[in-house]
């Protein structure tokens, strides 16, 4: 068992801001120089820990609260953990600061009607039409962090982005 601290770093942003995309780009940049990340995306983790999900208030606290426990005990362990989840809230991401000693969060900023075009599994439009009713940034707040290790340009498209959360890796010697 590793006794290094893994780090955890967490990709926030706007539902459809290019979070997923530039997480897919980074594990790939990460492998090629030899570092392994263990991904816990918000959909996938939810098959898991809220099958059925309603995503109410409450709800939405638990999941991120097991979310994050899961990556801090990961990281704990050694492991490198990228959280690829919106985090609507500002506390679900600072309670994740306060427990994983190596920790970065990097700001997709992404404007909402960009978002709502890109819209790929349909939320935005769901919201639209009435059937989903906790859309961040929609009827549900998205609280952007106020001091993000880096910010990145959600337009700008994945390589640019995944080049700068490298370099920030790199200054904070998480890689």
């Amino acid at each position: 068992m590793s006794t290094a601290q893994g780090f955890g770093i967490w990709i926030t942003g706007l539902p459809a801001s290019g979070k997923s995309s530039i997480t897919r780009e980074l594990v790939r940049k990460l492998a090629l120089r030899g570092v392994t990340a263990v991904v816990l995306e918000s959909d996938e983790m939810r098959k898991i820990l809220t099958p059925g999900p309603t995503y109410s208030p409450d709800e939405r606290d638990r999941f991120y609260r097991m979310l994050v426990q899961i990556g801090e005990l990961l990281a704990r362990s050694g492991v490198n953990v990228i959280f690829d989840a919106t985090g609507n809230k500002r506390a679900y991401r600072d309670h994740a600061r306060s427990l994983i000693a190596k920790f970065a969060e990097v700001f997709v900023d992404c404007p909402a009607a960009v978002c709502m075009a890109r819209d790929p599994k349909g939320i935005y439009a769901a919201a639209a039409r009435g059937t989903a009713a906790t859309v961040p940034g929609v009827q549900s707040s998205y609280e952007p962090p106020l001091r993000p290790e880096l910010t990145v340009d959600g337009q700008a498209g994945p390589p640019a982005a995944t080049e700068a959360v490298l370099t920030i890796l790199q200054e904070l010697r998480y890689i």
